[in-house]
């Protein structure tokens, strides 16, 4: 059977090897000339960026693809475990480490923190461990509209706790009953920019998001994110797949409520399967005009973006690590200019990735390849070009409050990636990261699924469905798709 793929993001990659493995012959068709979608890269005067996600967790769901493959995966993919998540920094000269072996992170704790008591902090992660194992295997392993997959142990027993997710409060709100060091609840408010939501609104379930990087650990490509890419699309060839880079699918065919192929430059291709790694908005409004679309999902909020300096730094700090976060004095205030604003606001939450840390070829001796990234409305036509000014004024002018040092006098080169580049590349509707917001308590049930009720033979993946976003999340978006179809065509 012949399976043609939209798209050659992470999860149609994934999607691609995964049929490939189950005896398809699988066809991809990229409109950009390079795979990976959001997961690129990007070089400029001598220093190499990954473009677009810099957290890498859950590991083994890469390795898997090669398992699957008959390949022993370290062969192909190599990565290390790092022993601190990230380095924290407030406007009041506070800074910390967050460790991933808990003794040392106890005692972060209490020195930079002042937090006389740490199991509270702990206690939250091991409840985090316990909803994340409660509802992975039902919310993100798994169809939530197939009706058989409703009658399982792990189904039975996710309803009988499912007075402990703590669905109705926002995450906020247990934090602050949780914890009263403030700078604790802004550490566990941040994780809901994880799948681009507010924390004072999205759900308290969320809470779970932590276990990834406590728990299981945070980790980081030898030869950086990118690879992550490049290693799945070298297995996918290897495995006989196709592509087709520069090949914009115009529409996708539809005769008597069946898939049967895509229009590609004015020409059919046929298959008996097609799956679309295309944003769900976009496949229904461009690829599928004859086809009644979702609107009701289609309509719901959408997630933040981001707005992202790639800079060549002529500097080493020692004081930062791979992954940096400088906080906002006022975080309330910046969720609410992203998501009520929708603009950006003026003291902005600064993320600072340096993959040259671990990877000191990404740039030239003495120097750093700083991705600077703030956290902002999706593209709602705002004046980018004026925000774009005012934020890179706003941001470096946090840096040297912080840093004591001009950042803007270190700067070699200059490449910017903003809510309109973002769609534009990556199909992503008015630049939405993560597709739909989850600031709706039920946003997990409300995302599309990843098959078309209507039309046969059609099935979608990737990060604006069914689970939602991130590399973890879409990755299992592939492996629920290649599931449905081997169940449906077996």
């Amino acid at each position: 059977m012949k399976v043609i793929i939209i798209g050659s993001g992470i999860a149609g990659l994934a999607s691609a090897v995964r049929l490939a493995c189950a005896g398809y012959q699988v066809t991809v068709f990229e409109a950009n000339a390079y795979p990976g979608g959001k997961l690129s890269e990007i070089y400029s005067d001598g220093f190499r960026f990954d473009a677009g996600p810099s957290l890498f967790t859950l590991p083994q769901q890469v390795d898997e693809l090669f398992t699957l493959a008959g390949k022993v995966p370290n062969e192909h993919f190599s990565y290390i475990q790092l022993n601190n998540a990230c380095n924290y920094f407030f406007e009041d000269g506070t800074r910390f480490s967050a460790y991933h072996e808990r003794r040392k992170m106890a005692e972060e704790l209490s020195i930079k923190l002042g937090v006389k008591d740490t199991k509270p902090f702990f206690k939250h992660l091991d409840n985090a461990k316990f909803r994340y194992q409660i509802t992975a295997p039902i919310f993100i392993e798994k169809s939530l509209h197939r009706l058989k997959n409703h009658f399982s142990i792990e189904t039975l027993t996710g309803i009988l706790n499912m007075g402990k997710l703590n669905l109705f409060e926002s995450m906020n709100q247990e934090n602050e009953k949780i914890f009263t060091n403030k700078y604790l609840r802004i550490y566990f408010n941040r994780f809901a920019t994880y799948n681009g939501s507010n924390p004072y609104q999205t759900s308290a379930l969320l809470n779970m998001i932590p276990h990834l990087e406590h728990n299981i650990g945070s980790y980081f490509p030898i030869k950086g994110m990118q690879s992550i890419t490049q290693s799945i699309f070298d297995l996918a060839k290897e495995l006989g797949v196709e592509f087709h880079f520069n090949g914009k699918v115009e529409e996708i065919l539809i005769k008597n409520k069946i898939a049967y192929g895509v229009k590609v430059n004015g020409n059919e291709f046929l298959s008996d399967v097609v799956v679309s790694n295309m944003d769900i908005y976009p496949t229904y409004k461009k690829l599928l005009p004859t086809v009644k679309a979702p609107n009701r999902i289609l309509k719901q909020e959408k997630s933040s973006s981001a707005l992202i300096f790639y800079w060549g730094i002529n500097k080493v700090f020692g004081e930062l690590d791979l992954h940096n976060i400088l906080f906002t004095q006022n975080y309330k205030e910046e969720f609410d200019s992203i998501f009520t604003k929708k603009s950006i606001y003026q003291d902005p939450t600064i993320y600072i990735n340096i993959t040259s840390k671990l990877k000191p070829d990404d740039a030239p001796k003495d120097c750093e390849n700083w991705f600077v990234m703030i956290n902002v409305p999706n593209n709602q036509g705002q004046d980018w070009d004026v925000l774009i000014k005012e934020s890179k004024n706003n941001i470096l002018t946090k840096l040297q409050r912080i840093f004591k040092v001009d950042i803007s006098k270190l700067i070699l080169t200059e490449q910017i990636l903003d809510p309109r580049s973002i769609e534009i590349k990556t199909s992503s509707y008015a630049g939405a990261l993560y597709g739909n917001a989850s600031n709706n308590r039920y946003a997990a049930f409300l995302r599309h699924k990843n098959f078309s009720s209507t039309i046969s033979g059609l099935y979608f993946c990737g990060g604006s469905v069914h689970p939602g976003g991130g590399i973890p999340l879409c990755l299992n978006s592939a492996k629920i798709v290649s599931k449905l179809i081997s169940d449906d065509y077996r």
